[in-house]
């Protein structure tokens, strides 16, 4: 069984490559049970996760610890994805899940980009300066033809730096700190929520006629990203049905309110990879894309890296 390292995982998945391989993914035949987190301790933030999930080749499982409040030298979060052949049930690999997990939830984001914004989105407004920026930048400037990037982060030095790495590594594309939401998401073709915050920050009377939008920062029931008027003028879509009735409160509160029903959502992502529903049908809408994540992009990403490592047979390390 190969150990895969993140620097492995980076040197195997690119995009916009990467996003064409979930499409087809998404497209086939596979099982995705609900994924399953688990608190480790009554009124701890503390979770153990597991996210199952195998198609026709392999079955993959990935495990993470979320333990927030850690500290140097210890991170927040670790995650691995162990992968098995489906034919007979070897072990084939132990694939760092951390660095998959950035790779396939920006992969998903520009995926949902291609049904959901417009094709000539130029403007793209990014919430949120964390470790997965770069790689959502990363994806969707190679799905659509951007020409400005505007970031946003509550601290004003952290989009700094962001704005100063991508200038260097896509010098065809402005990019800009922006010191305002509101005033940013008038300008913005596509905006992008990827902050975790507990609050809400985007509100559907800022957004303009032709947008597209995506939140993928909170995984709680109870809290989200937008408000419920963004929600209900807007074509809203899931990465998947089981896990955003679980965890999305982007949707799930407007549902509570009354103001929204689960039959107003238009589809999951495997029903647009697999055209059963439409995704954009003019350049005057509005949709909205959220996302908690799905084990099936987990297994996507592991697999693809273990793949194009066996073809160039450079892995570092194996388990016997």
């Amino acid at each position: 069984m190969k150990i895969i390292s993140a620097e492995e995982v980076h040197e195997a998945l690119k995009y916009p490559d990467f996003v064409n391989i979930l499409k087809e993914a998404y497209s086939g035949s596979y099982t995705m049970p609900q994924r399953k987190v688990f608190l480790l301790e009554e009124g701890s933030h503390d979770a153990f996760a597991l996210l199952p999930s195998w198609n026709d080749n392999v079955i993959g499982v990935k495990s993470f610890t979320y333990f927030p409040h850690n500290e140097d030298p210890y991170k927040s979060l670790y995650s691995k994805i162990l992968l098995f052949d489906r034919k007979h049930g070897e072990p084939l690999a132990l694939v760092d899940g951390t660095s998959v997990t950035f790779f396939r939830t920006a992969g998903v984001s520009a995926l949902s980009s291609q049904f959901l914004s417009r094709e000539n989105s130029e403007n793209f407004l990014l919430l949120g300066t964390g470790n997965l920026a770069r790689f959502l930048i990363r994806a969707h400037a190679s799905v659509r033809p951007l020409k400005k990037i505007l970031i946003w982060g509550r601290t004003k030095a952290n989009a700094q730096a962001v704005v100063d790495d991508m200038q260097k590594e896509l010098p065809e594309i402005e990019f800009v700190v922006a010191d305002n939401i509101q005033t940013a998401c008038g300008q913005a073709d596509i905006v992008v929520a990827a902050t975790g915050s507990p609050d809400i920050l985007v509100q559907g009377d800022w957004i303009k006629e032709g947008t597209h939008t995506d939140f993928i920062g909170n995984h709680h029931a109870d809290k989200r990203e937008c408000d419920t008027a963004l929600v209900v003028k807007s074509k809203v879509y899931l990465d998947t049905y089981v896990n955003c009735f679980n965890e999305a409160g982007e949707v799930l509160l407007p549902i509570e309110e009354g103001v929204f029903k689960k039959e107003d959502i238009k589809g999951e992502l495997a029903e647009l990879c697999m055209a059963k529903v439409k995704g954009r049908e003019n350049d005057s809408e509005i949709t909205l894309f959220k996302s908690v994540g799905s084990a099936l992009s987990d297994l996507v990403g592991a697999n693809h890296a273990f793949q194009s490592l066996s073809k160039s047979q450079k892995f570092s390390k194996k388990i016997k």
